[in-house]
């Protein structure tokens, strides 16, 4: 039988992430525990701080009628010089599936590679698939659809730009990102994004003028300008993405009844205005609590 792991948004099919987003829905509309995975156990590892991943994994597990074991780096081997795919042999032997939130994407791959169980990409310093589902099912509550719909990113070309790029694509999106110079999303991931919205008929466009890129869009979509590990960057940071906030003013480019979304933690007054993300057009809490959704969608897929 063959283990298939969550590591990339492109680690499902379109119509596997539309299925996913299908049964998230269902889920929502009806939550209710539930005993699919009664009598199993999955193991989180968190080597980085987590609010949103953390609890939302954790119901979504329990919600499934399985075990959740949260461990910390610290709690583990790996933070005395275990090496990672010895970490994933061992714990393959006692536990159903692994989530992890780690740095490099390189470890959820040794992981993967190593345990013969299911592994979870609960983020990396190079993607966040998970939250890009839930950002996908958001766009959908509210427009019905995902094929041919916009979607413009302002901030850091980070993990979340990433997986953005990569799951709007597969959806039929038109993905826009708009950086300062120097901080695009990875040129790789780019011509992935690129040469999938090319078979799904969606469209990929990145560049550096934020109301140009936002003109028009569905959803606007910021994250924070330094994301964790770069904090030190965090002065120069500033100086480089101004006139790269999600304000009023911005969002005026995109439609009229255009959503603001934000992955969180949010820097009020940073990459984001208070009176977006507390005003009317955000969709925020809504995005956060459907981390829970499709989490219980992807496990129920892997795991079921």
């Amino acid at each position: 039988m063959t283990v298939r792991h969550f590591l990339s948004s492109t680690s499902v099919t379109p119509d596997e992430m539309s299925a996913i987003l299908d049964r998230a829905a269902e889920m929502k509309a009806k939550r209710e525990p539930s005993a699919r995975l009664a009598g199993r156990t999955v193991a989180m590892i968190f080597e980085k701080p987590s609010t949103r991943t953390r609890v939302s994994f954790e119901v979504a597990i329990g919600e499934l009628g399985a075990r959740a074991l949260a461990l910390s780096a610290a709690e583990l081997q790996l933070g005395r010089g275990e090496t990672v795919a010895d970490t994933g042999r061992v714990l393959g032997r006692y536990v159903h599936g692994i989530v992890v939130r780690t740095f490099g994407q390189d470890r959820v791959e040794d992981l993967a590679a190593s345990s013969g169980i299911p592994v979870v990409n609960a983020l990396t310093d190079h993607e966040h698939p998970c939250q890009a589902l839930a950002d996908l099912l958001t766009i959908r509550e509210r427009f019905g659809t995902l094929s041919g719909r916009s979607l413009a990113y302002v901030g850091d070309g980070n993990n979340v730009a990433h997986s953005l790029l990569l799951a709007g694509a597969m959806a039929g999106m038109r993905v826009a990102v708009a950086t300062p110079p120097g901080y695009e999303p990875d040129a790789s991931v780019v011509s992935e994004a690129t040469s999938i919205a090319a078979a799904t008929g969606g469209a990929i466009e990145c560049g550096d003028d934020p109301a140009a890129l936002v003109s028009g869009a569905d959803a606007v979509y910021t994250d924070v300008w330094a994301s964790m590990g770069r904090e030190a960057e965090q002065a120069a940071r500033v100086r480089a993405f101004a006139g790269f906030q999600v304000d009023e003013a911005l969002m005026r480019h995109a439609k009229p009844d255009a959503i603001a979304l934000h992955c969180l933690p949010a820097h009020r007054g940073e990459e984001i205005a208070a009176g977006v993300i507390d005003g009317a057009q955000s969709a925020v809490w809504d995005q956060a609590e459907n981390r829970l959704h499709v989490q219980k969608a992807l496990l129920e897929w892997l795991l079921g």
